[in-house]
């Protein structure tokens, strides 16, 4: 996707991935970079070529994404890009997890997505032109225990992303999923609170946001359909698409029922 002259719209943009993909589109020729955050007065400004503007978007809410959404058609026509990267994290055995935390990450990873992009898509298709990129995770490609409700969420994200890819086809508008591995941000400290108590999590490999950041623009110049994690993590991909057996291999290695001690 050419993104001279183009309008962004990143949801999740006040830190971590977010942050650092407002950033990477800053220095790119853009007219506008949209940072969707809940307290834009919060937002620190970022210095570049294009643009950057915090806009108020709290995906937990059905009505706050409509009025996003109407407010951005109403001023800008039209949004050519979005990344849908705005993510929770829940985890733990199933018996134990907060059922309130898991409503609202769903609400969040899953239909919130599927609800802005099917308010940006009619602009999109009316100009022949646009790209929807979706924050997936290796979790919603390799099923691990103690993440349970996260990786259903994650993987309904990569089969929104490719069926509507397939839908899209011929219209000028195109679906990228990037299937993120480990990112040195808040929500991969907070890996070894949520899954530590049943998973060792040592090992697992991190890249600095602004590594990763570049690499999502990359596939989005280059017109990719998946962006792959790359490093150890590619091997849960590989392996989940496999025989069974092997990432049942990789579970029993890494999980236990029993508290880790």
């Amino acid at each position: 996707m050419e993104l001279s002259g183009s309008t962004a719209l990143v949801t999740g943009a006040n830190r971590g991935i977010g942050r650092a993909l407002c950033e990477a589109l800053a220095v790119r020729p853009l007219r506008l970079v949209l940072a969707g955050v809940r307290r834009p007065e919060e937002f620190e400004p970022v210095a570049g070529i294009a643009e950057v503007r915090p806009v108020r978007l709290d995906l937990s809410s059905r009505d706050q994404i409509d009025s996003c959404a109407d407010a951005l058609a109403a001023e800008l026509r039209a949004v050519d890009l979005l990344v849908n990267n705005a993510g929770l994290m829940t985890g733990g055995l199933l018996e134990e997890q907060d059922m309130d935390a898991v409503y609202a990450m769903f609400q969040v990873n899953l239909v919130a997505v599927a609800h802005l992009t099917q308010r940006v898509l009619p602009h999109m298709l009316a100009n022949g032109r646009g790209k929807v990129v979706n924050n997936t995770s290796i979790s919603g490609y390799a099923s691990f225990p103690g993440a349970s409700t996260y990786a259903a969420s994650k993987a309904g994200v990569v089969a929104l992303s490719e069926s509507l890819r397939r839908e899209l086809r011929g219209t000028g508008v195109d679906v990228l999923h990037v299937v993120t591995p480990g990112v040195e941000t808040e929500m991969l400290d907070a890996t070894e609170q949520v899954y530590g108590r049943h998973m060792d999590t040592t090992g697992w490999d991190k890249q600095p946001p602004a590594e990763w950041a570049a690499r999502v623009l990359g596939a989005i110049e280059d017109d990719s359909h998946v962006l792959g994690p790359g490093g150890k993590t590619a091997l849960a991909k590989l392996a989940s698409r496999g025989p069974g057996f092997l990432l049942d291999a990789a579970s029993a290695r890494m999980f236990s029922r029993q508290p880790r001690t």
